[in-house]
């Protein structure tokens, strides 16, 4: 494993230093304003102490939110990407900002401020030139904690389609990729540690009290403060280098698959500029959202999908609606599908080889019979999909003995574990040709189609129409046998999905 992850570092080490870049930006924003609101709330309830007690209580209510939880409260108001997850972390870094500096300035020797008063200190004077100083080493100490605590939660900005480490650990879990996992939270974790470091050696140099000493500080720390802007503002300024598509992928293997070929594909064919955010957490429900707000500009969906989740129909979809659900799409949201790849990646289900062996299990509703003995694991957005679990189980008459929500990629892991004995699958994931299991017949033909395709917004479609063109190109060239040999590429052959789009397109003569 250490050889493996030392030769992912150097081998694709411009991939990861682009991650620490934007780990460290939007980081260092939230910090930066941490210190700046939680430093001025601390200073505030230390001279009011009225205030302290309902401040300290509201920030540690916002601290024992879950992050998962919190991102999604903050989706609909401030969309995916980089400001949610600045805004989230800052909420996070409040508690130990705003707790160090109340501390410190409140235990600081109070026969030093009477003495300070007798000798005609005004109180601003008292606090600048005798609180702060003084309480200066419990600040720092805090602040040290809530920089080390913010470099290692900005794992979750990946979630939510924000950049930085997270990236890296969420597409090593995604595609069964072991080594990303451990290199991405190996630097986070070497990240957060020289952070710490360097605010050690601040703190050093705050001890120092010599003319030369000082004049040393105010240079350092104007470097310092420099570089932390230029690191922010690189993130949050646009670049203004030409005209960008900005794709979005779902946090699945096929998913970052499909967005490498449109990214390569736009670049190639057009003057177009192509950002891709890979793996939003939530899929559907936060893309979708961020592609009505103009954050995002395309990406792959699938028809089920879109008839259910974002349409809200609850009737069962099939190929023969699909001129209606390109009207409300175009109606209701002003967007197209366009460039249907041609694959069907619809659910399935899985029993354990040894399970279906025992019970003699062929079909859902041979499952039916014994599904109150078993363990049913799926990914997050199964249980709460109107074409989902619930309406799965009604359908077939299944009552689970338990259930379990689990990563799609950890899924497989999980089954072949003996850790749950059912679990939902998708047709085209490449795990299912070395899955320890049974696929069972849908009987009843539950589950509707979904086929894969673009939704675009038509005003981009408007803007650049040498797009749809590129779009096109891939109509019909993706079969499922296609689709799941490239997911088995990159989750079991351990091959990057940006290699495998590359070769399906050159073997499919779309490369020049």
């Amino acid at each position: 494993m250490i050889q493996d992850i030392w030769n992912l570092l150097t081998g694709r080490w411009d991939f990861f230093a682009g991650l620490i870049l934007e780990h460290l930006q939007i980081s260092l924003l939230a910090i930066a304003i941490a210190v700046v609101v939680g430093g001025a709330a601390g200073i505030l309830i230390s001279e009011f102490r009225r205030f302290s007690k309902p401040t300290l209580g509201i920030v540690n209510f916002l601290y024992t939110i879950p992050s998962i939880s919190m991102l999604g409260f903050l989706i609909p108001f401030s969309g995916v990407g980089n400001a949610t997850a600045v805004i989230a972390l800052t909420i996070y870094a409040l508690l130990p900002m705003v707790r160090s500096t109340h501390t410190g300035i409140v235990n600081v020797e109070p026969a030093l401020l009477e003495a300070a008063k007798g000798m005609g200190s005004t109180r601003l004077q008292i606090l600048f030139k005798i609180k702060l100083p003084l309480a200066m080493p419990v600040i720092m100490s805090g602040i040290r904690n809530m920089v080390v605590m913010t470099i290692a939660l900005s794992g979750i900005a990946s979630f939510i389609g924000a950049g930085g480490l997270g990236v890296a650990i969420y597409r090593g879990i995604t595609t069964n990729n072991p080594a990303m996992t451990m290199a991405g939270s190996l630097l986070i974790a070497l990240l957060a540690l020289a952070l710490d470091g360097l605010l050690g050696f601040a703190e050093y140099r705050m001890k120092k009290r010599g003319r030369r000493a000082k004049k040393v500080n105010r240079v350092t720390a104007a470097v310092a403060l420099g570089v932390c802007i230029s690191l922010i503002c690189a993130v949050f300024i646009p670049s203004g280098q030409g005209e960008t598509i900005r794709i979005a992928t779902k946090p699945m293997t096929e998913q970052y698959v499909l967005g490498e070929m449109l990214d390569i594909l736009i670049e190639q064919d057009t003057d177009l500029n192509v950002e891709l955010t890979h793996g939003v957490g939530g899929g559907t429900s936060n893309i979708q959202p961020a592609m009505e707000k103009g954050s995002f500009d395309l990406y792959p969906e699938y028809t089920g999908t879109g008839w259910n989740m974002v349409l809200k129909k609850e009737d069962v979809y099939n190929e023969s609606l699909f001129g209606e659900l390109q009207k409300e799409y175009s109606e209701n949201y002003d967007m197209e599908w366009v460039g249907m790849y041609g694959f069907n990646n619809t659910y399935g289900t899985v029993v354990r080889r040894d399970v279906a062996e025992q019970y003699n299990l062929r079909t859902y509703s041979d499952l039916a019979a014994v599904a109150d003995r078993l363990v049913f694991g799926a990914q997050y957005d199964f249980y709460e999909r109107p074409d989902g679990y619930n309406a799965f189980c009604e359908a077939y008459g299944l009552h689970f003995k338990e259930t379990m929500d689990l990563n799609n990629s950890l899924k497989y892991q999980a089954l072949n574990d003996g850790q749950i004995d059912v679990i939902t699958v998708f047709t085209t994931d490449g795990q299912l040709a070395t899955v320890n299991g049974v696929v069972l017949e849908d009987d009843k033909q539950f589950y509707p189609s979904y086929l894969c395709g673009n939704v675009v917004r038509r005003e981009v479609l408007e803007k650049y129409p040498e797009l749809k063109a590129v779009l096109e190109k891939l109509t019909g060239q993706i079969s499922d046998s296609d689709m799941a040999q490239m997911n088995y590429a990159v989750e079991t052959e351990g091959m990057e999905p940006r290699q495998v789009a590359e070769e399906f397109l050159q073997a499919r003569g779309l490369l020049r």
